[in-house]
């Protein structure tokens, strides 16, 4: 008898539990896995997105989650590593999670692509150089260098600064920037742009002093200083030590607190952006939801103790999709249910203005959501001189 009322108590704790376990389940919460460059030699971006990515996570509970259900952004460090990068990426294949945000650098996220290519996960990069392909599973932050440069030479066109000198890091970022610097420059509107000097220089160069030399020789009226952080020092460093101080253009990467942080004193006199709606403020920003977006987010990055920057800015807006498009798909959604809402959406709008993937497939944004900026030393922040598009404001 005791045997039976054993069995029972068995039998009933089972059924409770069975019960209870879709409950506990349901209350725990919804996991976003993430690879970023937390440590090495990309950390000063992958800490950056790290943070933003709390900010976000904070902000989305703080408004009951995704259907009442907590989100978790889970990150694993790849260490600045592509090998790293590829090996995470595996893992969480095999687990075949429906999405996969990251990593931080370009060439991990170009390395990763063919892994999801076939039939996914979703992979979000959160770098914004290179070339999905159109309708697959791969979306990058931001916008490519193409409208980057179309802009940039919108501005310098209605400046009047006609001679461009450019140097670029020759590994696969700098080449790509090349390409679509000299893709602008000939494009029918920039007849009168002339490209009088060309330079490279590798990542890891001490010194581009050469280079400058060459380029001052040249007599530019502005100069397009392509690389991010510690390389686009070395950039700055050599310009000043030859005595090279004109308008000067650089990676919108290098539009953060660390970068000024370190190369702050060494800066030339005006230094350019084509950068995000973000920088507009209210001379180039007239979407009443972005400028709401934007309000939204500089309160979530303070209740972490950070302010919006380029970096923040480039985790921000994909998480927030992320996190709308399984509202939208729900949390049970396969890989390909979500790359196609994705490639489908329009009319979202972010930090970064309206979206539309059907115009800009696998980013969203474009010409008409980029503006240029000068970097204000004493104020310590990015001042808009154009409107969207390159425009120059009046005066700037």
């Amino acid at each position: 008898m005791k045997n039976v009322r054993r069995s029972v108590a068995t039998v009933l704790a089972i059924l409770l539990f069975a019960t209870l376990t879709p409950a506990a389940r349901a209350a725990d919460p919804y996991e976003i896995n993430v690879i970023l460059s937390v440590t090495g030699a990309q950390a000063f971006v992958g800490s950056t997105q790290m943070q933003a990515l709390k900010a976000v996570e904070g902000y989305v509970n703080g408004a009951g989650g995704i259907g009442g259900r907590q989100i978790k952004f889970v990150v694993a460090d790849d260490q600045s590593d592509v090998k790293n990068a590829l090996l995470l990426a595996q893992g969480l294949i095999a687990k075949n999670v429906p999405i996969i945000m990251g990593s931080s650098s370009p060439q991990a996220c170009a390395a990763t692509a063919p892994l999801v290519a076939q039939s996914g996960p979703v992979l979000y990069c959160l770098a914004n150089n290179g070339t999905p392909v159109v309708g697959g599973y791969e979306f990058l932050t931001l916008f490519p260098y193409d409208p980057q440069f179309a802009v940039t030479f919108r501005y310098f066109r209605d400046r009047g600064l006609k001679r461009v000198a450019y140097i670029a890091s020759i590994d696969a970022g700098g080449q790509e920037a090349e390409r679509a610097l000299l893709a602008a420059a000939h494009l029918p509107e920039n007849k009168d742009i002339q490209i009088v000097a060309g330079e490279h220089f590798a990542p890891n160069d001490v010194t581009a002093a050469a280079q400058m030399v060459h380029i001052k020789s040249t007599n530019p009226d502005a100069l397009v200083a392509w690389a991010t952080g510690t390389p686009a020092g070395t950039l700055m460093r050599s310009a000043r030590d030859v005595g090279l101080d004109i308008p000067t253009v650089t990676s919108t990467g290098n539009l953060s607190a660390n970068f000024f942080k370190n190369y702050g004193a060494i800066l030339p006199s005006t230094l350019y952006f084509a950068a995000v709606p973000y920088y507009a403020g209210n001379d180039a920003t007239t979407n009443a939801a972005t400028k709401s977006a934007v309000a939204t987010m500089t309160g979530a990055l303070a209740a972490v103790g950070a302010k919006p920057d380029m970096i923040q800015i480039s985790a921000w807006d994909p998480a927030l999709l992320v996190v709308d498009a399984l509202r939208k798909v729900g949390l049970d959604a396969s890989a390909g249910k979500l790359r196609s809402y994705m490639n489908g959406l329009q009319g979202w709008t972010g930090v970064n203005g309206p979206y539309d993937f059907r115009a800009n497939p696998q980013r969203g944004i474009g010409v008409n959501n980029i503006v240029m900026v000068r970097w204000d030393a004493q104020a310590g922040t990015g001042v808009a001189v154009s409107k969207l598009g390159g425009q120059p404001l009046p005066g700037k």
